[in-house]
């Protein structure tokens, strides 16, 4: 019976140490099938070095005091990166999250003479980083892929097709249309031109969207309801004289009661030729599906 018992026990040991043993193994290769390879950069400490990403940068982590990392003034998807201390010896490290769901991880070294200072990532933006599954999911897309929203932004874009074509307003020699709305996984993507047909450029200051009463919608600005966009394709700034300026918009899924409008408003910095165009729930509920797009990786 003793003798039973022990082998007993000695084969349940060897069991248990085998599958811990498979449980780490597994483990291990999942993750080295998901690993994510770091770009390697030389820093010093009387010169800076620049990273132009694809995309505004949201987040910088460094793994140690040995480096300084800060976006440069004015331009979002610009970081400058410096050694803090001469001639530091261990290797270290930063990562780096873009508003478009990229995680880019770079090993830091020092060196008195830096081959290369300043790096552009955009030649990294597509196949690669696609393929490879880097995106980071942000709180306000849900289950939206950034890079797959980045991607529908510029579709749109670039097909530049008006569906839409009873939306619009045109005063002061500027016009902004409507041209397509379309809808995708809880999110609408709203695609607007503007048209200055003088000489005077067009500041643009900022854009609304909003919900409000039909019955209020040209003389007040009570009891409305702010829709933000979460993102847009290019950002706002100047449309010069004779010049067509597009854009998209993406924002949440939502719909409006008949007797309310979406209000989308167009504002002039230091002018007055402002535009605003009236989207009602019929518009909104005939969205196009993007899946009738032929998205291009």
């Amino acid at each position: 019976m003793k003798n039973y018992l022990k082998t007993f026990w000695a084969a349940a040991l060897m069991i248990g140490f085998s599958a811990a043993s498979f449980a780490q193994e597994t483990a291990k290769t999942s993750l080295a099938l998901g690993r994510i390879e770091s770009y390697e950069m030389q820093v010093t400490y009387d010169k800076t070095s620049h990273l132009i990403f694809p995309s505004a940068i949201r987040y910088v982590d460094l793994g140690s005091e040995y480096i300084i990392a800060g976006k440069a003034e004015d331009a979002e998807n610009v970081l400058r990166v410096k050694a803090s201390v001469k001639d530091f010896e261990p290797e270290t490290n930063f990562s780096v999250i873009t508003d478009d769901g990229r995680f880019y991880s770079f090993n830091a070294y020092y060196s008195a003479c830096p081959s290369t200072l300043s790096y552009n990532l955009l030649a990294m933006q597509k196949a690669v980083d696609r393929s490879a599954g880097q995106d980071v999911l942000f709180e306000e897309l849900g289950n939206n892929s950034p890079s797959l929203a980045g991607l529908i932004l510029e579709t749109i874009y670039k097909k530049d097709k008006r569906f839409v074509k009873h939306i619009g307003a045109k005063s002061f020699g500027i016009q902004f249309i409507l041209k397509g709305i379309y809808i995708h996984n809880g999110k609408y993507y709203f695609h607007t031109e503007l048209d200055n047909r003088t000489n005077v450029p067009f500041q643009i200051e900022f854009m609304n969207f909003k919900v409000v009463d039909k019955k209020i919608a040209k003389r007040t600005v009570i009891q409305e309801r702010p829709m933000i966009p979460l993102r847009s394709y290019k950002p706002l700034g100047v449309i010069g004289g004779i010049e067509v300026e597009k854009n998209v918009f993406l924002l949440d899924q939502f719909t409006i009661a008949d007797d309310k409008v979406l209000l989308i408003e167009i504002f002039e910095k230091n002018g007055e030729r402002h535009q605003t165009l009236q989207v009602e729930n019929s518009d909104l509920i005939k969205a196009r599906l993007i899946s009738d797009m032929h998205l291009k990786f």
